[in-house]
């Protein structure tokens, strides 16, 4: 997969591990960054990236932050379409008990690649089958386990 480091670019994408799923994305910025609790900041990467046709870009939390700081990936998962050509972009929320800061490079979330399946649409008066739940949501299951 092409990817363009922009002039931004502090460190590269990369997979941590050999078996990583996730390919980690650093904060491309040239100061800390403070993130206020309960605030959110669209974050650059310092890279572009060029997705084949038939796939997406899922960005997502990164466990170690999401769990230490309250830090987490606001709109997750992010989408980045194939289509998508510009600077790849983390929307980072704080939802921690404190402030906190991103450094230059700080490694802030992960960027998965999967395929997508393309779904026929099909516009109809009425839905043909009927389902035990219904029209039933949010909450109708219960939380008990069984």
């Amino acid at each position: 997969m092409n990817i363009c480091l922009l002039k931004n670019a502090v460190g590269q994408p990369h997979y941590a591990s050999k078996d990583a799923a996730g390919i980690d994305i650093s904060a491309g910025i040239s100061a800390n960054l403070l993130i206020r609790k309960n605030t959110y900041n669209l974050i650059p990467s310092g890279f572009q990236i060029e997705i084949p046709e038939g796939f997406e870009g899922q960005v997502r939390p990164r466990s170690g932050l999401a769990f230490k700081n309250g830090l987490t990936v606001l709109n997750s998962p992010g989408t980045i379409d194939s289509d998508y050509r510009g600077e790849v972009k983390v929307l980072i929320v704080n939802l921690g008990k404190d402030d906190f800061i991103v450094y230059p490079g700080m490694r802030i979330a992960q960027l998965i690649i999967s395929p997508v399946f393309k779904a026929n649409l099909q516009f109809v008066d009425k839905l043909e089958t009927k389902s035990h739940r219904g029209d039933k949501g949010f909450g109708s299951t219960g939380i008990k386990a069984k």
